[in-house]
């Protein structure tokens, strides 16, 4: 495995775990223990950003006259990409929520 592939597969890795990270956070939101939850939300933030920088590497690559080959393990490696921003956003809002409620 090499190229593309290795690359949509170390963001599919390290944003699954990010993603894991969030939903732990609201988790431990929820059992009122604020502090942790945002430990795991910086965690998961760091997961996310190792993500991210590869999908950059990818981005740059095409920008500098590069040819990305277009496949179903890139899509879904970028769809997860997204999904973690969203649970990232959607854990956020849910810690300030519990914390509210408490």
């Amino acid at each position: 495995m090499e190229g593309v592939e290795l690359i949509s597969f170390q963001i599919i890795s390290s944003v699954g775990t990010a993603r894991s990270c969030y939903i732990e956070a609201i988790q431990l939101a929820k059992e009122n223990n604020t502090k942790e939850a945002y430990n795991k939300l910086k965690e998961g933030e760091t997961y996310f950003n190792e993500g991210h920088h590869a999908h950059s590497q990818l981005i740059q690559q095409e920008a500098a006259g590069g040819r990305i080959e277009f496949s179903i393990i890139l899509m879904h490696a970028e769809d997860q990409l997204m999904s973690a921003e969203a649970f990232r956003i959607i854990a956020e809002e849910f810690i300030e929520v519990y914390k509210k409620m408490k």
